[in-house]
């Protein structure tokens, strides 16, 4: 069943090949699609999972919308520039 997560520090392709690549390596997921613009993740898969889906989210840098703060969300935000130089490099 298809759902969406909203995240926070998606700022590019790259950023968007990173999401799309870990989150597909799931088995729970079988294709997401990432709209930058609007920091929106939308999954086709089983949605009984999402919380692993945020869970690797949040590891890559991208928390879902509202979750993280302070220290969290700086740590996240560092993240995430890792995680979009890895999408750069792959893409």
């Amino acid at each position: 069943m298809p759902y969406e997560i909203a995240v926070e520090n998606i700022k590019c392709g790259g950023c968007a090949n990173t999401i799309r690549t870990q989150l597909e390596k799931m088995e729970s997921i079988n294709k997401c699609k990432v709209d930058v613009e609007n920091g929106l993740i939308n999954i086709d898969g089983d949605d009984a999972y999402r919380t692993e889906a945020t869970t690797l989210l949040l590891k890559l840098g991208y928390p879902e919308t509202g979750t993280a703060e302070g220290i969290k969300a700086a740590a996240a935000k560092a993240k995430s520039f890792v995680s979009c130089a890895v999408g750069k490099m792959t893409s």
